[in-house]
Formats: structure tokens, sequence, C-alpha cells
């Protein structure tokens, strides 16, 4: 073995006893049947009802590295539910999530979770608490048969691809020389300040010869 620098005699320290500082499990394949198992329950409990939860507002990321981005919040403001006409009971009742923390800081995000709530409750179908009793806003014996559970999350968010069209390419395009020209733009802006003293001076020099 050759040595480096100042001929330092390797002490290298090999008995780690690894064994005893890892953490292995051998039920992940059981926790995940388990897991599954418990969804299933949970979808049949429920049932007619989205086995997904509870409507989620569209909000965006925190901070300015990811606002861009919108996502599923934790539930609908005070404001976008009275924006849309649902009381905070009757939006627990129908699944709408509600959170009482949350504020709006734009008109953009309220108007799209009102349209979000408005939409929710025109594919909604209200079960009545009697049967032989329906009350006002109930739905009728028709669209109750057609009640199916959904599974998965309720109306998720659709990625809005944007679009651009492409412009054609003509001839003052094709002999555009876009290298000379980002050349003589850098140009201008270097030798911007010494052209205007250049100027100036002889401006000032063809006064002072009249």
């Amino acid at each position: 073995m050759a040595l480096k620098g100042n001929q330092m005699i390797p002490a290298n320290h090999f008995r780690k006893h690894w064994q005893k500082r890892i953490k292995t499990w051998f039920n992940q394949a059981a926790r995940k049947y388990r897991r599954r198992q418990t969804r299933i329950a949970k979808a049949k409990a429920i049932a007619p009802r989205p086995a997904g939860g509870a409507l989620r507002p569209a909000v965006r990321c925190p901070t300015i590295k990811y606002n861009h981005k919108v996502r599923l919040g934790r539930g609908f403001t005070l404001q976008e539910l009275k924006a849309a006409g649902v009381s905070v009971v009757d939006a627990r009742s129908f699944g709408i999530a509600v959170d009482f923390r949350r504020t709006n800081l734009s008109v953009e995000s309220l108007e799209q979770n009102v349209r979000r709530i408005k939409e929710y409750k025109s594919k909604l179908i209200v079960f009545p608490k009697k049967l032989n009793k329906p009350t006002k806003g109930d739905s009728t014996a028709e669209e109750i048969k057609l009640a199916t559970q959904l599974t998965g999350t309720v109306l998720p968010l659709q990625k809005a691809v944007p679009t651009q069209e492409i412009a054609p390419v003509t001839e003052a395009l094709k002999k555009f020389e876009v290298y000379k020209y980002l050349r003589r733009v850098r140009a201008d802006k270097k030798y911007k300040g010494k052209r205007e003293e250049k100027a100036k001076a002889a401006a000032d020099e063809g006064v002072g010869r009249r």
C-alpha cells in the first residue's frame, strides 16, 4: 500500500458492528395487504358515498419556489362556501371539506373553488333521511337508482397544457442572422456610455468652434 502526504500510518477501523445499528422490517407486504383491506372495508361501510373522501379545493403551494403549482388543499373557506350558497353544516353533510383557517387572497382562486363546489353539487345525488318522506333538495327515486360509488379523487385537478401557435417561416426570418444581431445588441449595450460621451464631446467642440 502506497502512502501519501506526510507518510502517516493508516489506522482503519473495520469493526463497525453495523448489525446492531440497522433496522429491518419484513412485514411490509403484510402491511400493504392490511391497508388495502382496510380501504375496501371503509368503502363498503360508507357506500354509496365517494370512497376517495370529501371534496377538496384547488390551492397554490406556498413560497415563491412552488407557488406556480396547483394542488388539492385541506378544505374550502367560509367565503367560498358563502359565494356558492352552501352553509357549513350542509357542506359537511354533502361531503365538502371545510377549512376555517385558510383565507382567500385572490379573486381567481375564489371563483375557481366556487365553480368546483357548484360542479360537485350539480353531480350530487342526495339521499333522503327517510325514503318514504323526501324533503326539499333530495334527489328523486330515479336518480337514487343511478347512484354508484365513486372511487378515486373527487373532481381531480386537470392539468392545463398551454398551446402555442407556430409562426410561419418567411423569407425575412430565413435571411435574419441571429448571431450578428445578438453581437450588435451586446456591443451597443457595452459601449453605450462611451458613445454618448463621445457624441457629447463632439457636440461641445462644434459649439465652441462657432
